[in-house]
């Protein structure tokens, strides 16, 4: 058992200690000797916050839009560490062919054992969706790691696809889900095109599914797509901006401010889009320009909301358990409670990452990796 002892958890202003039994947080108590324990941290007063949870990431590297050469390599548990993120959702890009859903779930399978729970989205930019069992369905409803499907549209990377077709994905994701008691949702890339979210109106309008189903992700891409992304969530719907991605405008305090005032904030999460490619293209479709994402913008985007003026414990909300809630991960990620995952990040006084715990596991200690992946 571990005793994490001195520390304030966030939003509290007593000191308090955590107990840690297995992956689990067996107890909070102003007690320090109420267990016998084999391990003893002194949190120095630090504030803890629950782990970050990263929905979109590409831990199987995306890119290769400028040839084999920019593939982006696979993620590294280190990094998963450095940024604070304990809980993991890997996806495809636009590159379902080179690499595979087998790969990501294979991948998925890795980060766990080496630490940090890895789920997974079947599909891709590209439709007819890649699955490993021929099926939507059956990948979320058999496989463990899957709990959603991929899809784009308005991009020029995507498939063209119309709203029938969306519907359909929609339908077989959210029927998955319930047998399956996962999210079932279908994350949405949202591109730079002139129609924003027209696609996904047109299938929630032609159908009866609801608005829950669609999860557009990279909202904060720009200020059109944006306004149309508040009026979704105000809808009821879920919006995933990425962290990091906004211009000077539409920064991630800025947008979390636009969010609040349109009353929307429990309807919004963050993610990295980490090791993902970003581009930039001229008007004829050209690649001017590649690079990959880092995956450490969750808390960086955190301390800006922070010191814009909001309290950190409102701030890791779309971090944290907005995501959870999402993600149908609410009973045992998201929260610093009795019986929950002992997902911990421990910060200094500059909102910096000092510790970090993943399923009871020290992963970092006093800002040192203690844990690293199996290559590294």
């Amino acid at each position: 058992m571990i005793l994490i002892k001195n520390i304030k958890i966030v939003g509290d202003k007593s000191l308090t200690n955590i107990y840690i039994a297995n992956d689990k947080i067996l107890d909070i108590s102003e007690d320090d000797k109420k267990y016998p324990v084999d391990c003893i941290y002194d949190g120095k007063e630090m504030i803890v916050i629950p782990g970050l949870i990263d929905q979109h990431i590409h831990i199987t590297g995306g890119g290769g839009e400028g040839g084999f050469n920019t593939k982006v390599p696979e993620i590294s548990l280190s990094k998963l560490i450095e940024a604070g993120i304990t809980t993991v959702v890997g996806l495809l890009g636009t590159d379902s062919e080179t690499r595979s859903v087998e790969n990501l779930v294979a991948k998925s399978l890795a980060l766990t054992k080496e630490g940090i729970k890895t789920y997974s989205l079947t599909g891709s930019y590209a439709y007819p969706s890649p699955t490993i069992t021929g099926s939507i369905k059956k990948d979320i409803i058999f496989i463990d790691q899957l709990i959603g499907v991929k899809i784009a549209v308005n991009d020029h990377r995507d498939s063209s696809l119309d709203y029938k077709e969306l519907q359909r994905i929609g339908a077989d994701a959210r029927v998955a889900g319930m047998i399956s008691g996962k999210s079932g949702h279908v994350t949405i890339h949202m591109g730079g095109g002139k129609f924003n979210f027209k696609l996904i109106d047109d299938a929630l309008k032609h159908s009866n599914l609801p608005i829950g189903c669609f999860r557009p992700t990279h909202v904060n891409r720009e200020l059109s797509l944006f306004e149309d992304a508040l009026d979704f969530a105000k809808r009821g719907g879920y919006i995933d901006l990425t962290s990091g991605m906004g211009k000077d405008y539409l920064n991630d305090a800025y947008a979390y401010k636009k969010a609040k005032d349109k009353g929307v904030l429990e309807k919004i999460t963050y993610s990295s889009d980490g090791y993902g490619s970003w581009s930039t293209y001229d008007d004829d479709g050209n690649l001017l320009d590649i690079g990959y994402t880092p995956v450490n913008t969750g808390i960086i985007a955190i301390k800006e909301i922070v010191k814009s003026g909001e309290k950190l414990k409102e701030a890791i909300k779309p971090f944290t358990i907005n995501v959870a809630k999402a993600l149908k991960l609410d009973r045992e990620v998201g929260k610093i409670k009795k019986d929950y995952k002992a997902n911990l990040l421990l910060l200094d006084e500059n909102l910096d990452i000092n510790t970090v715990i993943s399923n009871g596991l020290f992963m970092m200690k006093d800002k040192k990796i203690v844990r690293k992946g199996t290559y590294e």
